[in-house]
């Protein structure tokens, strides 16, 4: 049969499959416009191009570099030369007596710092000197009349200093390499040397075992012969380890320990009071619509408002605590939890129901072991996975106020300095969410494979 014999001519579906492919273009580049006039305006009004001159990837490695390494500070007052301190991380608190092995003081200079790299800086009273072993070169840094910095020899020609040494009005910065910073100022010196790793992560700065390693403090625990003439030396390591002041292992532990509780208490809570809802929102389960349209806009509701926005809710009603978070995870869940699961027993065979029916059993006989074994592996498998996510958003809700380790991983970041700790309770944060995802995955595998071995 032809075109012409059907009674639609060629040229008439020519015509209509020109226009269609008309509109699909146009419909095309509209799309096209829509996206460009979005980005376009993306781009205005949150001023991107602006975001290169913004940008200090130098301060951003200054952070990196504080969370695997710490730091040093040598300390001279041009007025008080005599008076120098070698302090860790700058704190008074922390002053080296006996001074490290890295600083030597001399007759003429008030003292040398040598860095790891074999960088010398020798401070004197009148001026600072650098020596570069790898260009071998020394730069000398004085205090002029008008009580300003300067680099000697570079007075009138600020261009020819390397790019690593900057002079501003009131202070030069020396930064040749990431572990070495020397900052001359009008009024005093201050030098950080950094080393690679956590010092005084197991025994703090004042602690009598401070320059013991764990290895050795394996031994020394089995030792008799005591450091402290009160504690065994087992007892007195743990105390130790516990009450690191810098570290703070027994805090952050037990804010830890808070954290997964309130996780695995949020989300069983959600899980034994979302299972029974769900049932009353099934379609075939529950008749009544005006009561499943009830429930399931209440399911809308307590998933539509997120965790964070339902902490701040019972911020206001509990105060700062674990029940805070608790009730935000367990508020949020029900509704998620709740939804999934009136689904899943909306999609049940209902062969099994009716067979058990036909025994004269109850609706909640009925229930119990035609729908329930159908829906059990979702239920633990969605119940699971919830617990793994509310332990990574337990440490978003701890952070507003409802405690544990997002309270004090807040406090650190806090500090602008103490980013090692931010970056031993991240990792600590990591390990948790690993081992609750391993242990979740090899619960989930045992109790739905128990499920179906039952069926």
């Amino acid at each position: 049969m032809t075109y012409a014999a059907a009674g639609t001519p060629i040229a008439s579906i020519s015509q209509k499959v020109e226009a269609s492919a008309r509109n699909y273009v146009l419909k095309f580049w509209a799309v096209v416009l829509v996206i460009f006039t979005y980005l376009a305006f993306c781009w205005v009004h949150f001023d991107i191009s602006s975001i290169k001159e913004k940008w200090r990837p130098d301060r951003g490695m200054l952070f990196i570099l504080d969370s695997y390494a710490y730091k040093d500070h040598v300390t001279m007052r041009w007025k008080h030369p005599d008076d120098l301190a070698v302090t860790f991380e700058g704190s008074r608190w922390h002053t080296y007596d006996p001074k490290p092995h890295w600083f030597l003081k001399s007759d003429e200079a008030v003292g040398a710092i040598t860095f790891a790299n074999g960088n010398v800086t020798t401070i004197y009273k009148d001026e600072v000197v650098y020596e570069h072993e790898e260009e071998n070169k020394v730069y000398r840094f004085r205090i002029g009349e008008d009580k300003k910095p300067y680099v000697v020899g570079f007075e009138n020609s600020l261009e020819e200093l390397p790019d690593w040494i900057r002079q501003t009005k009131s202070k030069i910065e020396i930064r040749p390499s990431l572990y070495e910073r020397i900052q001359v100022g009008k009024n005093k010196v201050e030098v950080h040397r950094y080393e690679i790793g956590w010092k005084y992560f197991w025994f703090d700065f004042h602690s009598p075992l401070a320059n013991t390693s764990i290895w050795q403090a394996i031994p020394l625990a089995f030792s008799s012969e005591r450091v402290d003439p009160l504690l065994s030396n087992a007892s007195l390591i743990f105390h130790e380890i516990k009450d690191n002041e810098h570290w703070q292992h027994g805090i952050i532990l037990y804010a830890m320990l808070e954290t997964i509780f309130m996780a695995l208490l949020g989300t069983m809570i959600a899980s034994l009071v979302g299972l029974p809802l769900a049932f009353l929102a099934a379609r075939n389960v529950q008749p009544v619509l005006a009561f499943r349209f009830v429930l399931r806009r209440s399911f809308d509701l307590l998933r539509g408002i997120d965790t964070l926005l339902w902490s701040l809710i019972f911020l206001r009603a509990f105060g700062p605590g674990l029940f805070t978070g608790i009730f935000a995870i367990a508020f949020t869940d029900t509704g998620t939890l709740g939804k999934l699961m009136s689904e899943a027993i909306e999609n049940a065979d209902d062969k099994q129901r009716e067979g058990i029916q036909s025994t004269g059993s109850s609706k909640i006989q009925q229930h119990r072991f035609g729908i329930i074994p159908q829906i059990m592996p979702v239920f633990i498998s969605q119940s699971l996975y919830y617990l793994e996510s509310n332990t990574r958003s337990a440490v978003i809700i701890g952070a507003m106020g409802a405690g544990g380790i997002g309270l004090q991983f807040l406090g650190a970041l806090q500090t602008g300095s103490d980013f090692e700790n931010v970056a031993y309770m991240a990792l600590l944060v990591l390990t948790t969410v690993i081992c609750m995802d391993s242990l979740s995955a090899r619960l989930r595998r045992m109790l739905i494979g128990f499920q179906k071995h039952g069926n």
